[in-house]
C-alpha cells in the first residue's frame, strides 16, 4: 500500500515560492488507480515524488509501511516502484531484448523476452533485436516500456500520461494493453491520465486540482463530477471520444 502523509512540494523562483502540492494525505491500495485533473494541478509532480525523482518539501511517503521519503530513485526502484515517463527514454545501441533483460535483472532466453512483447501486442520477431532509437514510433516505444515494467514485476507501477504524443491507432492498442494489464496486475498500478477510456478501467479515480485532492472514489462516484467541466477547467481530453459505460 502507498501512503502519503501531509505531503507538500514547493519550488522557488527569484521573487517567490510556489506551492505545487499542498498537504496531501491519501492511501492507495487498489489494483488500478487513475489520477486526473486540470493541467497544472500537480499530477505529474505527485508521480515524480512517489518515484523519487524529486523529494517533498514536507510530509512522508510510505510503501507497505516503510518510510521511503528520503530514498533515492534507485533505492525506490529496489523497494518495488517502477516509473514510466510521458516520453519513453531512447537508448541508442541497446536492443529491446537488452532492455527486458535489464528489467528482469538476470539473463533470459529470447523466447522468455518475446513473451513480454507478446503481452503488449507486439510481434516479438519484429522487435526483439531492434534498437531503442528514433526508428520506433511513439506507440511502439510506449508498449515496449510497458513490457519492461511488466518484466520488472514491481509492487507499484506508475505511468505518467501514457497516451501523450501517440496517434489514435496506437492509443486504441494502448487501451487494450492496459485492460490486459489490469486483469493480470499483481501489485498496484497508478496512471496519470486525462482520457476517459483509461479512467473507465480504473478501480479508483483521484481528482487532483490546484495541488490538493479534490475528490477520490470509484468510477461511479467520480464520473458525474468529471462531467462538471467547471471543476476540471483546462483538462485535455476528459470525457471526449470515450465509450461511456
Amino acid at each position: 500500500m502507498l501512503e502519503l502523509k501531509n505531503v507538500s512540494y514547493e519550488v522557488s523562483d527569484i521573487n517567490d515560492n510556489k506551492e505545487i502540492l499542498k498537504d496531501i494525505s491519501l492511501s492507495i491500495d487498489e489494483r488500478f488507480v487513475a489520477i486526473t485533473g486540470p493541467n497544472g494541478g500537480g499530477k505529474s509532480t505527485l508521480a515524480k515524488l512517489v518515484a523519487g525523482i524529486i523529494k517533498p518539501t514536507s510530509g512522508k511517503i510510505l510503501l507497505d509501511g516503510e518510510d521511503i521519503t528520503d530514498l533515492s530513485i534507485t533505492d525506490r526502484a529496489k523497494s518495488g516502484i517502477s516509473f514510466a515517463f510521458q516520453q519513453p527514454v531512447r537508448f541508442k545501441g541497446i536492443t529491446v531484448k537488452d532492455l527486458i533483460r535489464f528489467a528482469v535483472g538476470h539473463d533470459i532466453s529470447t523466447p522468455e523476452a518475446c513473451a513480454y512483447l507478446s503481452e503488449v501486442g507486439l510481434c516479438a520477431k519484429d522487435y526483439i533485436n531492434r534498437e531503442l532509437n528514433a526508428s520506433l514510433s511513439g506507440g511502439e516505444a510506449k508498449r515496449i516500456e510497458i513490457a519492461m515494467t511488466m518484466a520488472r514485476g514491481t509492487s507499484l507501477s506508475i505511468f505518467d500520461e501514457p497516451e501523450a504524443g501517440i496517434d489514435l491507432w496506437s492509443f486504441q492498442s494502448l487501451i487494450k494493453v492496459f485492460e490486459h494489464l489490469h486483469e493480470k496486475a499483481g501489485g498496484s498500478i497508478i496512471i496519470i491520465s486525462h482520457q476517459e477510456r483509461i479512467l473507465n478501467i480504473a478501480d479508483e479515480i483521484i481528482i487532483l486540482k490546484n495541488g490538493v485532492v479534490e475528490n477520490q472514489g470509484t468510477k461511479a462516484f467520480i464520473f458525474p463530477k468529471l462531467a462538471d467541466t467547471s471543476s476540471l477547467k483546462g483538462c485535455r481530453g476528459v470525457l471526449k471520444g470515450a465509450d461511456r459505460k
